[in-house]
Protein backbone atom coordinates (compact mmCIF):
# COMPACT_ATOMS: atom_id res chain seq x y z
CA UNK A 1 0.00 0.00 0.00
CA UNK A 2 2.80 2.05 0.87
CA UNK A 3 4.31 1.97 -2.74
CA UNK A 4 0.70 2.07 -4.36
CA UNK A 5 0.51 5.72 -2.82
CA UNK A 6 3.95 7.34 -3.67
CA UNK A 7 3.53 6.22 -7.13
CA UNK A 8 0.25 7.91 -7.30
CA UNK A 9 1.33 10.91 -5.13
CA UNK A 10 4.92 11.49 -6.86
CA UNK A 11 4.09 12.57 -10.21
CA UNK A 12 2.20 15.09 -8.94
CA UNK A 13 4.84 16.22 -6.21
CA UNK A 14 7.31 16.37 -9.52
CA UNK A 15 5.37 18.14 -11.35
CA UNK A 16 4.49 20.91 -9.11
CA UNK A 17 8.37 20.89 -8.59
CA UNK A 18 8.81 22.08 -12.11
CA UNK A 19 6.16 24.89 -11.87
CA UNK A 20 7.19 28.24 -12.29
CA UNK A 21 7.01 30.31 -8.58
CA UNK A 22 3.77 32.58 -9.87
CA UNK A 23 2.16 29.24 -10.85
CA UNK A 24 3.34 27.57 -8.26
CA UNK A 25 1.38 30.04 -5.96
CA UNK A 26 -2.26 29.83 -7.73
CA UNK A 27 -2.03 26.35 -6.92
CA UNK A 28 -1.03 27.19 -3.57
CA UNK A 29 -4.00 29.57 -3.30
CA UNK A 30 -6.32 26.73 -4.75
CA UNK A 31 -5.05 24.30 -2.03
CA UNK A 32 -5.92 26.55 0.90
CA UNK A 33 -9.14 26.86 -0.84
CA UNK A 34 -9.64 23.63 -0.29
CA UNK A 35 -7.50 22.87 3.29
CA UNK A 36 -8.91 25.31 5.31
CA UNK A 37 -12.24 26.03 3.38
CA UNK A 38 -13.92 23.03 2.57
CA UNK A 39 -11.19 20.15 4.76
CA UNK A 40 -11.09 22.54 8.15
CA UNK A 41 -7.20 20.35 8.65
CA UNK A 42 -6.70 20.75 11.99
CA UNK A 43 -8.95 23.81 12.59
CA UNK A 44 -9.79 22.52 16.34
CA UNK A 45 -5.77 22.65 17.28
CA UNK A 46 -4.96 25.67 15.50
CA UNK A 47 -7.71 27.72 17.14
CA UNK A 48 -7.14 26.22 20.61
CA UNK A 49 -3.48 26.71 20.00
CA UNK A 50 -3.77 30.16 18.88
CA UNK A 51 -6.11 30.75 22.35
CA UNK A 52 -3.48 29.51 24.11
CA UNK A 53 -0.84 31.42 23.03
CA UNK A 54 -2.58 35.03 22.44
CA UNK A 55 -5.41 35.02 25.34
CA UNK A 56 -5.28 38.81 25.32
CA UNK A 57 -6.23 38.79 21.58
CA UNK A 58 -10.05 38.89 19.97
CA UNK A 59 -11.32 36.27 18.48
CA UNK A 60 -11.46 38.40 15.07
CA UNK A 61 -7.42 38.98 15.48
CA UNK A 62 -6.98 35.03 16.37
CA UNK A 63 -8.82 34.27 13.12
CA UNK A 64 -7.12 36.75 11.39
CA UNK A 65 -4.18 35.21 12.61
CA UNK A 66 -5.33 31.52 11.20
CA UNK A 67 -6.38 32.63 8.25
CA UNK A 68 -2.76 33.94 7.23
CA UNK A 69 -0.99 31.02 8.76
CA UNK A 70 -3.04 28.14 6.41
CA UNK A 71 -2.08 30.22 3.57
CA UNK A 72 1.82 30.10 4.59
CA UNK A 73 1.07 26.47 5.30
CA UNK A 74 -0.07 25.65 2.07
CA UNK A 75 2.72 27.68 0.43
CA UNK A 76 5.89 25.76 2.20
CA UNK A 77 4.46 22.25 1.73
CA UNK A 78 4.43 23.50 -1.81
CA UNK A 79 8.09 25.10 -1.64
CA UNK A 80 9.09 21.94 -0.36
CA UNK A 81 7.85 20.05 -3.48
CA UNK A 82 9.40 22.70 -5.78
CA UNK A 83 12.95 21.82 -3.88
CA UNK A 84 13.12 19.02 -6.10
CA UNK A 85 13.21 21.76 -9.41
CA UNK A 86 14.75 24.46 -7.96
CA UNK A 87 18.00 25.85 -9.35
CA UNK A 88 20.54 26.99 -7.30
CA UNK A 89 20.15 30.77 -8.51
CA UNK A 90 16.69 30.49 -8.01
CA UNK A 91 17.59 29.68 -4.50
CA UNK A 92 20.59 32.07 -3.28
CA UNK A 93 17.97 34.83 -4.55
CA UNK A 94 14.89 33.31 -2.45
CA UNK A 95 16.65 32.14 0.82
CA UNK A 96 19.09 34.62 2.08
CA UNK A 97 21.44 34.20 4.68
CA UNK A 98 22.08 38.08 6.60
CA UNK A 99 25.37 37.05 8.21
CA UNK A 100 26.86 33.68 7.55
CA UNK A 101 29.62 35.53 8.42
CA UNK A 102 29.05 34.01 11.86
CA UNK A 103 28.90 30.24 11.43
CA UNK A 104 32.52 30.94 8.82
CA UNK A 105 34.38 32.38 12.05
CA UNK A 106 33.20 29.07 13.99
CA UNK A 107 35.09 27.51 11.62
CA UNK A 108 37.73 29.00 11.45
CA UNK A 109 38.18 28.46 15.45
CA UNK A 110 38.07 25.01 14.88
CA UNK A 111 34.27 24.26 16.45
CA UNK A 112 31.33 22.62 15.69
CA UNK A 113 27.93 24.23 15.19
CA UNK A 114 24.56 23.11 16.18
CA UNK A 115 22.10 24.76 14.84
CA UNK A 116 18.79 25.68 16.54
CA UNK A 117 15.30 26.12 14.71
CA UNK A 118 11.40 26.24 15.36
CA UNK A 119 8.80 25.20 13.13
CA UNK A 120 8.88 28.75 11.94
CA UNK A 121 8.99 30.55 8.11
CA UNK A 122 11.04 28.08 6.41
CA UNK A 123 12.87 25.56 7.42
CA UNK A 124 13.17 23.28 4.29
CA UNK A 125 15.47 25.66 2.80
CA UNK A 126 17.64 26.03 5.11
CA UNK A 127 19.67 23.12 3.23
CA UNK A 128 21.21 26.14 1.23
CA UNK A 129 23.28 26.77 3.34
CA UNK A 130 25.94 24.08 2.75
CA UNK A 131 27.77 25.34 -0.15
CA UNK A 132 28.65 28.61 2.12
CA UNK A 133 30.40 26.50 4.65
CA UNK A 134 32.92 24.04 5.81
CA UNK A 135 31.67 21.60 8.24
CA UNK A 136 29.90 18.32 7.67
CA UNK A 137 26.25 19.20 7.53
CA UNK A 138 23.77 16.67 9.60
CA UNK A 139 20.19 17.15 10.28
CA UNK A 140 18.51 15.44 12.57
CA UNK A 141 14.76 14.00 11.62
CA UNK A 142 11.81 11.76 12.50
CA UNK A 143 11.48 8.86 9.63
CA UNK A 144 8.27 9.20 7.94
CA UNK A 145 6.51 5.78 8.42
CA UNK A 146 6.23 5.66 4.57
CA UNK A 147 9.53 4.02 3.68
CA UNK A 148 9.46 5.42 -0.15
CA UNK A 149 8.09 9.02 0.69
CA UNK A 150 10.85 9.24 3.34
CA UNK A 151 13.75 8.58 1.22
CA UNK A 152 11.94 11.63 -0.92
CA UNK A 153 12.23 13.80 1.84
CA UNK A 154 15.94 12.43 2.48
CA UNK A 155 17.05 12.79 -0.94
CA UNK A 156 14.97 16.70 -1.29
CA UNK A 157 16.82 17.69 1.76
CA UNK A 158 20.20 16.59 1.11
CA UNK A 159 19.80 18.27 -2.45
CA UNK A 160 22.92 20.66 -0.97
CA UNK A 161 24.92 17.85 0.75
CA UNK A 162 23.14 17.41 4.16
CA UNK A 163 22.88 14.24 5.60
CA UNK A 164 19.90 13.32 7.60
CA UNK A 165 20.49 11.27 11.15
CA UNK A 166 17.46 9.75 13.01
CA UNK A 167 17.29 11.03 16.28
CA UNK A 168 17.99 7.49 18.10
CA UNK A 169 21.39 7.65 16.17
CA UNK A 170 21.99 11.44 16.44
CA UNK A 171 24.22 10.94 19.45
CA UNK A 172 26.61 8.49 18.38
CA UNK A 173 27.37 10.16 15.19
CA UNK A 174 28.42 13.33 16.52
CA UNK A 175 30.39 11.81 19.16
CA UNK A 176 32.25 9.80 16.66
CA UNK A 177 32.88 12.65 14.20
CA UNK A 178 33.96 14.89 17.49
CA UNK A 179 36.41 12.38 18.38
CA UNK A 180 37.40 12.27 14.38
CA UNK A 181 38.29 15.42 14.71
CA UNK A 182 35.81 16.46 12.06
CA UNK A 183 34.25 19.75 11.54
CA UNK A 184 30.93 19.38 11.69
CA UNK A 185 27.63 21.54 11.64
CA UNK A 186 23.81 20.02 12.50
CA UNK A 187 20.51 20.75 12.25
CA UNK A 188 17.81 20.19 14.62
CA UNK A 189 13.96 21.31 15.30
CA UNK A 190 13.87 21.90 18.76
CA UNK A 191 9.85 23.51 19.55
CA UNK A 192 8.23 20.32 19.77
CA UNK A 193 6.72 19.07 22.74
CA UNK A 194 8.51 16.27 23.64
CA UNK A 195 7.27 12.85 25.30
CA UNK A 196 6.59 13.21 29.12
CA UNK A 197 8.77 9.87 30.04
CA UNK A 198 11.71 11.35 28.44
CA UNK A 199 10.91 15.59 30.11
CA UNK A 200 13.24 16.62 31.98
CA UNK A 201 12.95 20.27 32.42
CA UNK A 202 9.36 22.69 32.24
CA UNK A 203 9.45 26.25 31.39
CA UNK A 204 7.11 28.84 29.88
CA UNK A 205 6.64 29.02 26.43
CA UNK A 206 3.55 31.59 25.39
CA UNK A 207 2.94 31.80 28.94
CA UNK A 208 1.93 28.10 29.41
CA UNK A 209 4.33 25.87 31.22
CA UNK A 210 5.06 23.31 29.31
CA UNK A 211 7.97 20.73 29.11
CA UNK A 212 10.68 21.62 26.51
CA UNK A 213 13.44 20.31 24.60
CA UNK A 214 16.85 20.14 25.81
CA UNK A 215 18.62 17.29 23.54
CA UNK A 216 20.05 19.94 21.93
CA UNK A 217 21.59 21.64 24.85
CA UNK A 218 22.69 18.34 25.77
CA UNK A 219 24.76 17.57 22.50
CA UNK A 220 26.54 20.90 22.85
CA UNK A 221 27.69 20.74 26.63
CA UNK A 222 28.73 16.79 25.66
CA UNK A 223 30.65 18.08 22.82
CA UNK A 224 31.79 21.20 23.18
CA UNK A 225 29.68 22.36 19.47
CA UNK A 226 28.34 25.64 19.87
CA UNK A 227 24.45 26.63 20.17
CA UNK A 228 23.53 28.99 17.55
CA UNK A 229 19.80 30.11 17.00
CA UNK A 230 18.73 30.65 13.22
CA UNK A 231 16.20 33.57 13.06
CA UNK A 232 14.30 33.29 9.44
CA UNK A 233 11.62 36.45 8.80
CA UNK A 234 9.84 35.54 5.81
CA UNK A 235 9.87 38.83 3.54
CA UNK A 236 7.51 37.90 0.67
CA UNK A 237 6.18 35.09 -0.84
CA UNK A 238 8.69 32.34 -1.21
CA UNK A 239 11.23 34.77 -0.35
CA UNK A 240 12.88 34.57 3.25
CA UNK A 241 16.03 36.19 5.38
CA UNK A 242 18.17 34.09 7.61
CA UNK A 243 20.09 35.44 10.94
CA UNK A 244 22.40 33.22 13.27
CA UNK A 245 22.41 34.22 16.70
CA UNK A 246 24.95 32.34 19.26
CA UNK A 247 23.20 31.34 22.09
CA UNK A 248 26.05 30.48 24.02
CA UNK A 249 29.89 31.01 23.52
CA UNK A 250 31.01 28.48 26.45
CA UNK A 251 27.70 25.90 27.05
CA UNK A 252 29.88 24.08 29.67
CA UNK A 253 29.90 27.32 31.75
CA UNK A 254 25.99 27.82 31.37
CA UNK A 255 23.66 26.47 33.87
CA UNK A 256 21.42 23.74 32.55
CA UNK A 257 18.53 24.55 30.33
CA UNK A 258 19.08 27.97 30.05
CA UNK A 259 20.11 27.68 26.75
CA UNK A 260 17.01 25.93 25.95
CA UNK A 261 14.82 28.27 27.51
CA UNK A 262 17.17 31.01 25.77
CA UNK A 263 15.90 29.48 22.49
CA UNK A 264 12.10 29.26 23.46
CA UNK A 265 12.65 32.89 24.08
CA UNK A 266 13.94 33.47 21.17
CA UNK A 267 10.83 31.26 19.14
CA UNK A 268 8.55 33.69 21.48
CA UNK A 269 9.91 36.56 19.69
CA UNK A 270 9.41 35.60 16.61
CA UNK A 271 6.00 34.70 17.06
CA UNK A 272 4.91 37.97 18.73
CA UNK A 273 6.65 39.66 15.31
CA UNK A 274 4.61 37.50 13.15
CA UNK A 275 2.00 34.78 14.53
CA UNK A 276 1.07 33.60 11.05
CA UNK A 277 4.18 32.11 10.44
CA UNK A 278 4.59 29.89 13.84
CA UNK A 279 3.45 26.09 12.60
CA UNK A 280 0.18 26.14 15.02
CA UNK A 281 -1.07 22.37 13.62
CA UNK A 282 1.33 21.29 16.05
CA UNK A 283 0.16 19.52 19.61
CA UNK A 284 2.71 21.96 20.99
CA UNK A 285 0.75 22.29 24.26
CA UNK A 286 -0.92 19.32 24.65
CA UNK A 287 0.94 18.60 27.91
CA UNK A 288 -0.01 21.77 29.52
CA UNK A 289 -2.13 20.14 32.72
CA UNK A 290 0.45 17.51 33.40
CA UNK A 291 3.49 19.26 35.20
CA UNK A 292 4.22 18.01 38.72
CA UNK A 293 2.78 19.90 41.34
CA UNK A 294 6.14 21.30 42.60
CA UNK A 295 7.23 22.90 39.12
CA UNK A 296 3.71 24.15 39.09
CA UNK A 297 4.37 25.96 42.93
Amino acid sequence: MQLVVFIFAYPLLWLVSRLPFRILYLLSDGVYLLLYRIIGYRKKVVRQNLALAFPEKSKTERLQIEKKFYKHLCDIFLEMAKTLGITNEQMNKRYVFTNVEVIQKLESEGKNVMIMMPHYASWEWVFSLNPQVKSKAYAIYQPIQNKYFDKLVRDIRSKYGTTLIKTYESRKIIADAKNAAELIMVGIISDQSPMLNRTRHWAKFMGVLVPIHVGAEEICKNTDMIPVYLKVEKTGRGYYEATFKILAEDPKEVEDYKISEAFMQEVEAAIHEAPQYYFWTHKRWKHRDKAPKVIQQ
